[in-house]
């Protein structure tokens, strides 16, 4: 996996051994990046299920502010921290390792906010609905944040979740990007 374009474009990352991590495949974070371009410039991005970080690494790499990464597995977080490292990207990264529902409490209190969340959870585990009723709270998220889910194509998540409302869907074949915006509430 590398680096599709920006300052970093080109450089390697690493991925952890095993099967327990899916990397988001290039087509998948190009069409990503492609539509949150406008808006990465300085922004504070929240990579949830981070893995090996390809997605905040991107976002780094095209003009993101700061990305924090929320990564249970303990290879892929190390594999996370090497990439973080290998980048010399350490003063614009954060590396959390925990919960994912855990962790977004925790920022939460933390008084951290953000302009853009990405969520790729395993497809199996059910957790794209409860983070994105985490998410809907609101409590993180910035004025005019967007929120972006990746899924499973035949399991999407509801259009309306709390404050967040699907306003745009990439179709991947298998996978699919929701994207959500701040909405009043009904």
């Amino acid at each position: 996996m590398r680096i599709i374009a920006g300052a970093l474009k080109g450089r390697r990352l690493v991925t952890p051994k095993g099967d327990t991590t899916r990397p988001t495949a290039d087509q998948v974070r190009i069409a990503l990046m492609d539509t949150l371009t406008p808006r990465l410039d300085g922004a504070r991005v929240l990579d949830l299920f981070a893995g090996a970080g390809g997605v905040g690494l991107e976002a780094l790499s095209r003009g993101a502010g700061d990305v924090t990464f929320v990564e249970r597995d303990a290879r892929a977080v190390a594999a996370l921290r090497e990439n973080v490292a290998a980048l010399g990207a350490g003063k614009a990264a954060t590396v959390r390792r925990g919960d994912v529902l855990r962790e977004l409490q925790a920022l939460y209190q933390a008084g951290e906010r953000f302009d853009i969340v990405f969520l790729d959870p395993p497809y199996d585990a059910g957790l794209v609905d409860t983070t994105l009723e985490a998410l809907g709270g609101g409590g993180l998220l910035l004025a005019e944040a967007w929120v972006i889910a990746q899924h499973f194509t035949k399991r999407p998540p509801a259009e309306r979740i709390g404050a967040l409302l699907a306003f745009r869907t990439r179709r991947f074949g298998e996978t699919t990007l929701t994207f959500y915006r701040a909405a009043p509430a009904p």
